[in-house]
């Protein structure tokens, strides 16, 4: 009896059996499949800088909270313990001003840190309308906690970037600040994010070598 030649269907490779092509088509959808899913989940601004600069920030914040629970305080309260660490004693209008919040926010922060011992306020003498704020004894002491703590989540931070990079990263984000303040309306003022960038140009140059 004479045997026929039938051509391979179409699609498939010739002499190969039915069952193994049919695994290697289910096998290659599943792939395709598990590609698409794998680029839908990847973040929209994955190669935005800033969405670089947030997911970096939310971390950082993150790290300095757990941290901040320890000594029971909440994330934006140790602004205040170090604002008045600094100044000594502030007005509530002052603070607002250098915290860039608006009175009656830092009033709430103020009257919880007082709820714990941390700061105390005086009327002024003279005017009892104007309050000073100031830190306790125990505020004093969680001011140097604080500091332990930024300087703790600045090494990670800066874990993996040498001298160099962190120079330059800085001075990099100081530029995009002030970009982004030009932008909201404050172009051709004087800003301190501009004087610390001229301050970190003069001591590259002086760090060059005659």
């Amino acid at each position: 009896m004479q045997t026929l030649d039938l051509p391979a269907a179409a699609g498939t490779n010739a002499g190969a059996p039915v069952g193994d092509k049919q695994k290697r088509d289910r096998q290659d959808g599943e792939a395709a499949a598990q590609e698409l899913t794998s680029k839908k989940m990847r973040p929209p601004g994955i190669r935005s800088v800033g969405w670089a600069l947030v997911q970096a920030a939310r971390l950082h914040r993150a790290r300095t909270g757990d941290r901040l629970a320890k000594l029971g305080l909440f994330a934006g309260q140790e602004q205040v313990v170090q604002a008045l660490a600094s100044a000594g004693t502030m007005t509530m209008g002052d603070l607002a001003t250098l915290l860039r919040v608006r009175p009656p926010t830092a009033s709430k922060t103020v009257t919880r840190l007082a709820a714990l011992g941390i700061v105390e306020r005086r009327a002024e003498s003279g005017d009892g309308r104007v309050v000073r704020v100031q830190l306790t004894p125990a505020g004093l002491a969680k001011a140097e906690a604080i500091e332990q703590i930024q300087a703790e989540v600045e090494a990670e931070l800066l874990d993996n970037l040498d001298k160099t990079d962190r120079r330059r990263l800085r001075k990099l984000l100081r530029k995009a600040a002030r970009g982004l303040a030009e932008a909201a309306g404050a172009a051709g003022e004087s800003t301190d994010v501009d004087a610390e960038i001229e301050a970190e140009v003069e001591d590259e140059v002086e760090a060059l070598p005659a």
